[in-house]
């Protein structure tokens, strides 16, 4: 069974850059799909990566992790500096990340816009 679990912006906004990444990494090993409100910040997508790099055994895979930030090509001037304006004074709420552990999700295709997560078998073997 695939499961999802979304994560609203405001679940991690007050935790450490460490308790986010530990809660996010501890969804991904119950193989928990997780939709993000917003983002990371670059270095903690990049502690992620290293924690994540450092917990992999035979059980836990890893992750795979994609950011959509969707970006309005044709917006003036004035749009454009609202939204810097909102993003700065409510967080990096703009867009989402999609984390999942890498045994159930195999890929991750993304434009600007849009995301395709291709899943392994979810299927179990059964022991005889």
């Amino acid at each position: 069974m695939l499961s999802l679990e979304f994560i609203p912006y405001a679940e991690i906004e007050k935790l450490t850059s460490v308790g986010r990444i530990r809660k996010l990494l501890k969804l991904a090993k119950e193989k928990k799909i997780v939709l993000l409100q917003g983002r990371l910040k670059k270095d903690e997508e990049t502690e992620l990566i290293k924690t994540t790099m450092e917990e992999v055994n035979k059980d836990f895979k890893g992750i795979e992790l994609a950011v959509v930030y969707p970006e309005k090509k044709d917006s003036d001037f004035l749009n454009k500096i609202k939204n810097t304006f909102f993003n700065v004074l409510l967080g990096d709420r703009l867009g989402f990340t999609v984390i999942g552990p890498a045994s159930i999700v195999k890929e991750i295709k993304r434009d600007p816009n849009k995301i395709q997560l291709f899943t392994g078998n979810l299927k179990r073997r059964r022991k005889k």
